[in-house]
């Protein structure tokens, strides 16, 4: 048997492929990128957070047989902000609810619309970015890192449901990413030393790059990974070890 990775014929939705859903033209921006490379794709902006938004999306859309659920909230426009957030016990519990519903219940929301179609498929893939602020724990985000990590106890629990169908249900767990635009002017000696600092805890001593996780994602979502499911795959850097 040859082993090659091969997505041809697969149809697949990436949430938060924009860095935001609800902008349209982010979206079109990211479906014209793909179909200038050869391939097919279409913008389809949804919150998902709303669950009658999912369905009515997702049906529009037709069957998908590879959902990756990349829309989530760190609840901070940029790396040093999101790193000066407050403890938890200062936070209000009115305050928790926006991590929870896009990176707990935007996935739930996605994987409950999307999977009955792989289940009649007999083929599908389910993979969830989450953080590393779920596996090892970073002060001053709390909320965020427990909804992500509950995402994780979710799709294990749901590797275990649809295994029976050719379904895997895996995560892909993320440092500090570099999302800073390419157009954007160069960081300032503060932001710079900021950054410097973090890296200092990485064996990798760089940020993420979008190319870092596609590898991931893309072994995740073909047959090269057919027997391997309820697992969480830290693309980091090093900034955190496994046994």
């Amino acid at each position: 048997m040859s082993v090659t990775l091969d997505l041809g014929g697969r149809r697949a939705l990436v949430t938060g492929a924009g860095q935001n859903d609800l902008v349209e033209e982010r979206a079109q921006a990211v479906a014209e990128e793909i179909q200038s490379g050869g391939g097919r794709a279409l913008p389809l902006p949804f919150d998902v957070t709303d669950y009658g938004a999912v369905a009515a999306a997702l049906g529009g859309a037709g069957r998908v047989d590879v959902l990756v659920n990349n829309a989530g909230n760190a609840g901070a426009p940029n790396l040093q902000d999101s790193f000066d957030q407050d403890y938890f016990i200062d936070t209000k519990p009115d305050s928790w609810d926006r991590y929870i519903r896009i990176n707990l219940y935007g996935v739930m929301n996605c994987v409950h619309v999307a999977v009955p179609g792989m289940i009649e498929g007999n083929w599908g893939r389910v993979i969830t970015l989450i953080s590393d602020a779920a596996r090892a724990g970073d002060a001053r985000t709390a909320v965020y890192a427990g909804a992500k990590a509950a995402a994780a106890g979710f799709m294990r629990a749901v590797a275990r449901e649809v295994g029976r169908y050719s379904i895997t249900a895996n995560c892909i767990s993320l440092a500090t990413m570099n999302v800073r635009p390419a157009d954007a002017p160069p960081p300032s000696p503060e932001e710079q030393a900021f950054m410097d600092r973090i890296l200092k805890q990485y064996i990798v001593r760089r940020r993420g790059e979008p190319d870092d996780i596609a590898a991931m994602v893309c072994f995740l979502a073909s047959d090269l990974s057919s027997w391997i499911t309820g697992q969480t795959y830290p693309v980091n850097g090093g900034y955190t070890l496994s046994l």
